[in-house]
């Protein structure tokens, strides 16, 4: 039977004991370092909607002929989506902003501020295969980086309160994943329609944040 995980204050009492001038404190650096993340996600979209230009011509065609853009942007957006989701999941597992998390989740956030160069890059250029690589690339990274914020937020050992079958599962999910990642990154060389396929495969995954079967 499936057991609610313990709730992040709970946690960090636990951690920290009774002490509320501790707890107040980390929590407080916990709640400015996600604030900063939302603020990271936020200008992210916005510099991908920037991308989506008006047609110069007054007629379907024009507009049909923009279907790239209007393609990479979609994916792209639901990506970023996705990814703030997850993030925001992984998060209510924290009980302290340690080096690890903070320097974890920069590295994060670079790798997703990559999306909108690279979505620009395959929506210019039609889908063409070093582009859309190049973009899967960009998924390894972002995976890789998830992944390693998943390690210190979820596998180290004072996080009692997560279920040794919600590490499992987001551990294995993740790796599968990446794998994916790159094997569409390798597809698109030749195969870019391929390797967009696959990256969109990979997106389903993790429209669901919580690992399969733990309800948390």
């Amino acid at each position: 039977m499936s057991t609610t995980a313990p709730s992040a204050g709970d946690r960090r009492r636990m951690s920290l004991g009774s002490d509320p001038m501790a707890m107040s404190t980390h929590e407080l650096q916990l709640d400015r370092l996600s604030l900063f993340s939302d603020a990271v996600f936020a200008v992210i979209i916005t510099i991908l909607v920037l991308d989506l230009k008006p047609p110069q011509s007054p007629n379907f065609a024009a507009l049909l002929s923009l279907w790239p853009t209007a393609v990479s942007y979609a994916v792209s957006y639901l990506f970023v989506a996705i990814v703030w989701v997850n993030h925001h999941h992984v998060w209510r597992y924290a009980d302290r902003a340690t080096p690890g998390l903070i320097w974890g989740n920069f590295a994060h956030l670079f790798t997703v501020s990559l999306m909108p160069f690279s979505t620009a890059w395959i929506a210019g250029t039609e889908l063409a295969a070093v582009p859309v690589a190049i973009y899967a690339g960009v998924f390894v990274l972002v995976n890789a980086t998830y992944l390693a914020l998943c390690f210190e937020v979820v596998d180290r050992p004072r996080s009692a309160g997560v279920p040794p079958r919600a590490r499992m599962m987001m551990r294995m999910r993740s790796l599968a994943t990446l794998a994916i990642f790159a094997a569409a990154a390798l597809v698109a060389v030749k195969y870019p329609a391929g390797g967009m396929a696959l990256i969109c495969l990979c997106l389903m995954v993790y429209l669901r944040p919580e690992a399969p079967g733990v309800i948390t």
